[in-house]
């Protein structure tokens, strides 16, 4: 059995039994072997429903996860004692309207950005399979799927995919009644197209092409927060709508 079917195994029973995995036990050499972790766990805990992508600068290699289907909400939707950590962030996302090839990565900016047909105010929950995940390797996380727990999809907005900027994207979130925070481009990323032109071309070379109704999630424009159980997250991004959580 490969290294990446026996983390994937690992990952996959800590989803079904709740008791969290040693990251030193699925720790992989470099981002290829976590992105082969990625691709074993989906195939045990799939289908696929989209992609969260990011990363921590305007130049800086993005990295990212396949989202499972299971785990997209609705907004509003409430999640049980199984999510522990409960950490909050505030992101854009898309709806692909299109199948798109390695070849559609070298589209004209607008040309790219219509391959997208809707913009969504939406809510990641962090979640960990991992223990002591606070000081766990960067590459354990990223194996599992970023430390993707559930993503909370608001409606659809008036936003065309075309004119997001996420250096100029203000969010508003609240938590019970203790926590408050507003960011204007707060997504270290900086350029959107930056990110979907990085995740067509490695989707595709991954042999997993991005495909119609799929959602892509690009990054927190809060930062993480974290909830406590039995509280509810509201958010709010200026011009594209609202978005919810209660734990």
């Amino acid at each position: 059995m490969s290294k990446a079917s026996e983390a994937a195994d690992l990952l996959a029973a800590a989803r079904g039994s709740g008791r969290a995995v040693d990251w030193r036990d699925i720790l992989p050499s470099d981002r290829a072997g976590a992105y082969a972790i990625q691709d074993a766990t989906l195939a045990r805990i799939g289908p696929l429903g989209g992609w969260k992508v990011g990363a921590s600068g305007p130049e800086a290699e993005p990295v990212c996860a396949p989202l499972p289907a299971s785990g997209l909400l609705a907004s509003g939707a409430r999640l049980g004692p199984e999510f522990r950590l409960r950490g909050v962030e505030v992101e854009v996302a898309l709806r692909v309207g299109r199948a798109l090839t390695a070849d559609d990565a070298a589209l004209p900016d607008r040309e790219l950005a219509r391959a997208f047909d809707a913009v969504y105010p939406a809510i990641e929950v962090v979640e960990t399979r991992l223990d002591d995940w606070t000081n766990s390797a960067a590459l354990a996380q990223l194996a599992d799927l970023q430390s993707h727990g559930a993503l909370l999809i608001g409606a659809a907005s008036t936003v065309s995919p075309a004119s997001v900027d996420l250096r100029s994207v203000e969010a508003h979130l609240s938590i019970g009644e203790d926590i408050s925070r507003r960011t204007i481009g707060g997504n270290p990323a900086g350029d959107i197209l930056r990110l979907l032109r990085w995740l067509v071309r490695h989707c595709a070379d991954r042999g997993v092409p991005l495909l119609p109704g799929q959602i892509v999630t690009t990054g927190s424009c809060t930062g993480m927060v974290f909830a406590e159980a039995g509280t509810s997250a509201r958010a709010r991004l200026a011009g594209f709508g609202e978005v919810a959580v209660d734990f």
